[in-house]
């Protein structure tokens, strides 16, 4: 750590690496984080590393099994239910918001993003194909136009980004995206928020069989809906 470097940015930077290092899969559930070997990889003292360590207990990404040991989460079924509940309230509401909103240069700049998306998709690019998904619904919920709806869902993204990169069915995710576009290109609120309700719904229901395989009775559908898109 240089003395140019303020201790706060030093612990956002440690904090930036150590997030984006557990949603890639570099860092795996249950391996544990070291303050010292942290401290050292990051060329910083121990003070910064233990600071983004609690700050990713926060967000949920990390919990200490003792007082001294800390580890990356691992993800029962409930967590990823409450996620895709709130994700299911907020943004959907987010969606139609932004078809009523949505101005000509951001629904441009949210076009673009599809097309980057269908390119990565092609090239089976899963970390770029992650990252264009997180900005096509950081875009949809900057159209909504609404801070405290920004700033809810703003801690929890990190963890949505965490799951949905674990066996996304891309094609079907980029159609999805599409739709809901297309809504929002309207001006069509149900409509838009019919398709953030299917989008998801699916992505819940995919995510759920990734990580622990289908629910009892489940061969496809959801036990809400009963299908599956």
């Amino acid at each position: 750590m240089t003395t140019a470097e303020p201790l706060g940015a030093v612990r956002e930077r440690v904090l930036a690496g150590l997030r984006q290092d557990i949603v890639a899969g570099r860092l795996r559930p249950g391996d544990r984080l070291v303050e010292r070997e942290l401290a050292e990889r990051f060329a910083v003292s121990r003070v910064p590393v233990r600071e983004a360590v609690r700050a990713l207990v926060a967000e949920g990404f990390v919990l200490f099994e003792t007082p001294r040991r800390a580890v990356v989460r691992r993800l029962t079924v409930k967590d990823v239910d409450e996620l895709f509940e709130l994700r299911e309230a907020l943004e959907v509401y987010a969606a139609g918001l932004a078809a009523e909103r949505a101005e000509r240069a951001s629904l441009a700049g949210l076009a673009e993003v599809l097309e980057r998306a269908a390119v990565a998709t092609r090239a089976l690019d899963a970390e770029r194909i992650t990252d264009l998904n997180s900005l096509f619904h950081e875009r949809v919920l900057a159209m909504a136009g609404n801070s405290l709806l920004i700033s809810v869902m703003e801690p929890v993204g990190g963890r949505l980004r965490w799951l949905t990169r674990r066996g996304e069915q891309w094609p079907r995710q980029l159609a999805e995206h599409r739709a809901l576009y297309e809504a929002v290109a309207s001006g069509d609120p149900a409509g838009a928020r019919a398709c953030a309700l299917a989008h998801v719904r699916t992505n819940h229901r995919a995510t759920v069989r990734e990580l622990f395989g289908a629910r009892p009775g489940d061969s496809g559908g959801s036990r809400r809906d009963g299908g599956d898109g």
